[in-house]
């Protein structure tokens, strides 16, 4: 389930919202703290970034810098690692499972802007959930896309473009990725 107001998984909503702002806003403080800490004081996250995010498991780690569009909406199981200059774009959920590892300058992207002019210029996006599995590795500057699952143990090589799901223990790489 979405955890931002007035936004329902894959309608189209107006993501301009003050509300929505507020949010980022309250997000991009969070990222600007973590990312200035002395790294001795701010630990394995800061304290501000863990109080947004919707679920930081024990034993994770997010490396400075970082960026998240809400925070809410990720949910980190147990031993998740995010190398630098990570970025997740969560209007919708974004899961990732224990002990997976995220290569330096990963994406994940939630956000779908309309295809239309029109409705771009209305703010229009919607939002799809992205799933990563238990002890998936991704490797560095990869990408995923809108609405995927990646499954259990699979493996994403760096610079990969993901637009569909991946099969548990599977290896994907290339632009688009594809099983190899």
């Amino acid at each position: 389930m979405n955890a931002l107001p007035g936004v329902e998984d894959g309608a189209w909503y107006n993501c301009m919202t003050d509300e929505l702002g507020a949010l980022r806003d309250a997000a991009r403080l969070a990222c600007h703290e973590h990312a200035t800490m002395d790294p001795a004081s701010r630990g394995t996250c800061g304290p501000r970034l863990r109080e947004v995010l919707g679920g930081f498991g024990t034993g994770c780690f997010l490396e400075a810098p970082f960026h998240v569009a809400y925070g809410v909406n990720l949910h980190l199981e147990d031993g998740v690692y995010i190398n630098a200059f990570c970025t997740v774009l969560d209007t919708a959920r974004v899961s990732i499972g224990a002990r997976s590892l995220l290569g330096p300058g990963v994406h994940i992207y939630c956000a779908d802007h309309h295809h239309e002019v029109t409705g771009r210029e209305k703010g229009l996006e919607r939002a799809l959930p992205v799933t990563v599995g238990r002890e998936v590795w991704i490797g560095g500057h990869a990408t995923l896309l809108p609405g995927i699952t990646v499954g259990d143990g699979a493996i994403i090589a760096a610079g990969a473009v993901v637009t569909r799901d991946v099969p548990p223990g599977a290896t994907v790489a290339g632009v688009p990725a594809r099983t190899l």
